[in-house]
């Protein structure tokens, strides 16, 4: 803990010739109360440098050596601090698979976040679910390189009878003898107890390396029986770790269960993470939520964003009470590494801090050998010049990819059994993003960074189950990328400018037609306008009409699942599984798995015959290579000059 008396305060800042400005409760308080500010990290996923290693440059937006850089001056602001950090810490980007699958973690070894952490002096940690990703074992040699505690009081070889009878992994609890400064200046000694939680679900994310060998309590049960003993331990205030989201509407054994953990009696503070959002904040509303004040049922929260996007802070005011401190009064804030523009563009707010991105260097340098190297071969090319009008290899890849996942995810859950499919969209097809704007992997090699060209967006997986008729108009929903085409004209604009590519959602483990001479069932915004339109004709599984009231499964992402386009069956209601990976980090590991992929386009959609219709669709030059390939699948295709801005122009006979 950082303790700075106001004296030492100010002239260090005449010093330094600017002075920084200290908090309100460190500027006011009196003999027998004292500030406390605590400084949060959480989902840092890795990301100890500013550096996006799938895109291989540089950013503004992560890394906690930027938000390193500001730590410092926060702790100026404050008369005591404490840090800690909330959890998924050292998976979750390149660094770390290179640190997993290429170097590995000998007993002495000190992994890359972990050397940048300890540059830091954070006091205390705790597990997240992604900390399991590569074993137990290699967890706990990441974690012996920490020079603070980590702790967990949900994560068990075994349960007992009670909570308190749990085999755990870990310490469920530290309890840190500290020295506070009061407003008097004068140091009296504090025990502050911190305690950690993470997501029961990781015995369903991590099965493969867990099933048999450790179990879970749920996040609010652990606590009711754990707080209780803390306090039998002379603990003055309590922090709790909660690798764990804001939800309302408890369930045992609920992933995102902060603000149930608030309840518990002794809980003074709450640090939450685990849902890449920032509270306070505009992310989170409900009964006992109060996002613009930052408490969760009365009591003081902060989620700090991910990969080091923002620093949490939870200010404390302590009184002293006889031979005990209580919190008096708090304040929740987060501050943030950068910002976004009017136009768009990402400015900077904080630079590198120095220590942390000396001590990750050779990791670093490293990773960028790891990401420019081969995670694999493809025997096909992967490019999206026709994803519009054609079954694609690059979307294909995906699908292989998420259906891959789902299937063995699923495996012993009362899901398994059902049909999987996958749903995918093309997101560089041109529009926008320019005649340069397309997925282009040639035969041979692909690196991460080829992975990233396959799928943009750092979504996560997610599973919804549905019926025949949801299947079906979900596909309607994506077949509103296409104008209404009418017979016997020729040349008519195929592709709705307003419909964006990655709302053109194809779904693998179907074949179906487009009738482009019905109108669009649904508008851009998801509505349906044309009640008596049915775009999708000759829907098939295994060969066979489908069964409307069937029940599949299909495997999208966290935007789709989540209502993100406003498709049927995809309103966040009819989700059965959220995984801790993202599709991209899927995907890589399904091209290792592999070794070599050929996601051969099977072509199983395409566009009903339209009699006496052409239509002219507009993608990149470089698309000529390729044009024979989609003509040996039967789409009856030319070259019909050059569209605007560096587009060019094809002619498809429907």
């Amino acid at each position: 803990m950082t303790r700075l008396s106001r004296r030492a305060f100010l002239a260090s800042s005449t010093a330094a010739t600017s002075l920084v400005l200290l908090h309100p409760f460190s500027a006011r308080a009196a003999a027998g109360q004292a500030h406390l500010r605590i400084l949060t990290t959480t989902d840092l996923h890795c990301h100890a440098q500013a550096y996006d290693y799938y895109a291989d440059r540089p950013v503004d937006t992560l890394g906690l050596a930027r938000t390193a850089s500001i730590i410092e001056e926060i702790r100026a602001e404050a008369t005591n601090t404490l840090m800690v950090d909330n959890g998924d810490y050292f998976q979750g980007n390149p660094m770390g698979d290179w640190m997993a699958y290429e170097h590995g973690m000998n007993d002495g070894d000190i992994h890359p976040i972990i050397a940048a952490m300890n540059t830091l002096g954070y006091d205390c940690g705790t597990l997240g679910n992604h900390e399991f990703n590569y074993g137990v074992a290699f967890m706990d040699r990441v974690n012996a390189g920490a020079n603070f505690p980590v702790v967990s009081a949900n994560f068990a070889s075994s349960l007992g009878e009670t909570p308190l009878d749990d085999a755990l992994h870990l310490p469920p609890y530290v309890i840190l003898d500290k020295m506070l400064t009061d407003g008097d200046g004068t140091e009296m000694p504090i025990k502050i107890g911190i305690i950690g939680f993470l997501p029961p679900q990781i015995l369903q994310w991590d099965r493969s390396h867990l099933e048999g060998q450790y179990n879970v309590r749920g996040i609010v049960e652990a606590a009711t029986a754990w707080v209780p003993q803390m306090k039998a331990e002379g603990a003055d205030i309590i922090v709790a770790l909660s690798h764990s989201g804001i939800a309302t509407g408890y369930e045992p054994m609920m992933e995102n269960a902060s603000l149930y953990l608030a309840e518990v009696e002794g809980i003074d503070a709450i640090v939450t993470g685990h849902q890449h959002l920032v509270f306070p904040g505009s992310n989170h509303e409900g009964d006992g939520i109060d996002a613009e004040a930052g408490t969760l049922m009365g009591k003081p929260a902060v989620m700090a964003g991910f990969w080091g996007s923002h620093l949490g802070l939870i200010d404390l005011m302590l009184v002293r009470d006889g031979d005990s401190w209580r919190v008096d009064s708090a304040q929740s804030s987060t501050r943030p590494i950068s910002q976004r523009n009017e136009d768009r563009s990402i400015s900077a707010l904080v630079g590198d801090y120095a220590p942390v991105v000396d001590a990750t260097a050779d990791a670093h340098a490293s990773t960028l050998e790891y990401v420019r190297a081969e995670v694999g071969q493809t025997s096909v090319p992967l490019y999206s010049y026709f994803a519009l009008v054609a079954d694609d290899p690059s979307v294909q890849v995906v699908s292989d990819a998420q259906t891959w996942y789902v299937t063995e995810i699923l495996k012993g859950t009362e899901h398994e059994g059902l049909p999987v499919l996958s749903a995918a969209a093309p997101f560089k097809a041109g529009g926008r993003g320019g005649a340069e704007y397309y997925t282009d992997v040639p035969v041979g090699p692909v690196a991460i960074k080829n992975v990233a060209d396959l799928y943009l967006y750092p979504n996560t997986l997610m599973a919804v189950r549905i019926t025949g008729a949801q299947v079906r108009e979900w596909l309607e929903r994506s077949a509103g990328m296409f104008n209404q085409i009418e017979p016997g004209v020729a040349d008519q604009v195929l592709l709705n400018p307003a419909f964006p590519s990655y709302n053109f959602d194809v779904i693998d483990g179907v074949t179906y037609q487009i009738d482009l001479s019905q109108p669009s069932r649904y508008d851009n915004d998801g509505a349906v306008v044309a009640p008596d339109a049915h775009r999708i004709v000759n829907l098939q599984f295994n060969g066979a009409p489908i069964d409307d009231a069937a029940e599949f499964i299909v495997a999208s992402n966290n935007y789709r699942a989540g209502g993100g386009g406003h498709f049927p069956g995809a309103d966040g209601s009819t989700i059965i599984f959220r995984a801790p990976d993202t599709n991209r980090d899927i995907i890589v590991r399904y091209i290792i798995d592999n070794g070599t992929i050929a996601p051969a386009a099977d072509g199983n959609w395409g566009f009903a015959p339209v009699e006496g219709a052409t239509v002219l669709f507009e993608t990149g030059p470089a698309a000529a290579t390729y044009v024979d390939e989609i003509r040996a699948r039967g789409v009856q295709m030319e070259a019909a000059g050059d569209g605007e801005n560096g587009f060019a122009l094809y002619r498809i006979t429907l």
